[in-house]
């Protein structure tokens, strides 16, 4: 993980992401972006310094943002990190995941409203989108307090599609904060059968993984995938759920578009999703 981007609003949990931001920089020794994405009622790019002056609370705006980012730098360069920031103005969410791959971003960390208003806007942007169409892992930032490192970690997954090199993104970082991996497989009405022949697709997908020791094997029976991970956050203590998303169709089988993007939606913890 070489470049982390951190689109912000420099809303509340915005601002966990920055933290939650910093903090993976430092420990995979990242460059860090952040981004912030301005709506302007006209093409501000093409006015002239006089007729700036015509919106002088967009002006003003655009300095309580360019201070805010700065403000960020500082935070992030007295942590010891090289660090950029950018602001640009409309274009919706297309420039936030172009701007990612201008500069070949390895992770994005972002914040979002989280479960009193929706995975909904975010710069202007639906966040939505962003998890779905991103071609990097992704971290949303929600209501709960973000503990880092992270000391659980779920990956949810039927383990019968092969999710091998998303899963070892999710080792990676389980590796570098030293958490355990809780293998989650919620088998939902339409594939309801014993725990024992619930956990064979996961057993079979862990030998892909001989030298992976720090992990739990769970199968819940519920009606749908999201109440199976409500009911097993209940009884576990996590910091993060991570999961999968399909480029085309938005998720994997298990994961139809609703699923994951009610995950993403409800959930107070942070989600990670990883596009296979």
């Amino acid at each position: 993980m070489k470049n982390i981007l951190v689109p912000t609003d420099f809303s509340k949990n915005c601002n966990k992401a920055e933290e939650l931001g910093i903090e993976m920089a430092k420990l995979y020794n990242s460059e860090i972006h952040f981004f912030h994405l301005m709506k302007t009622p006209v093409n501000w790019v093409e006015l002239d310094k006089e007729k700036e002056k015509r919106y002088p609370e967009i002006v003003k705006q655009i300095g309580i943002a360019k201070a805010s980012l700065r403000e960020l730098e500082k935070k992030a360069e007295r942590q010891g990190l090289e660090c950029r920031t950018f602001l640009e103005f409309d274009g919706g969410q297309a420039n936030i995941l172009k701007h990612s791959g201008h500069f070949h971003h390895d992770f994005i960390v972002t914040g979002s409203s989280g479960t009193r208003g929706g995975v909904r806007e975010l710069l202007g942007s639906n966040v939505e989108k962003i998890v779905r169409k991103a071609d990097v892992p992704v971290i949303v930032v929600k209501d709960e307090k973000v503990t880092f490192p992270f000391n659980n970690i779920v990956f949810v997954s039927d383990f019968l599609q092969d999710v091998s090199d998303a899963f070892k993104q999710v080792i990676s970082i389980a590796e570098k904060c030293g958490a355990h991996l809780h293998l989650l497989r919620v088998n939902t009405q339409t594939d309801f059968n014993s725990i024992e022949q619930g956990l064979d697709p996961i057993k079979e997908f862990l030998k892909k993984f001989p030298d992976l020791d720090n992990f739990s094997m769970n199968v819940y029976n519920e009606q749908d995938v999201e109440t199976g991970i409500n009911n097993f956050l209940r009884y576990k203590n996590a910091d993060l759920i991570a999961m999968c998303t399909h480029g085309r169709t938005g998720f994997l089988t298990l994961f139809s578009k609703s699923i994951a993007e009610g995950v993403t939606n409800h959930s107070e913890l942070p989600v990670m999703t990883i596009k296979m």
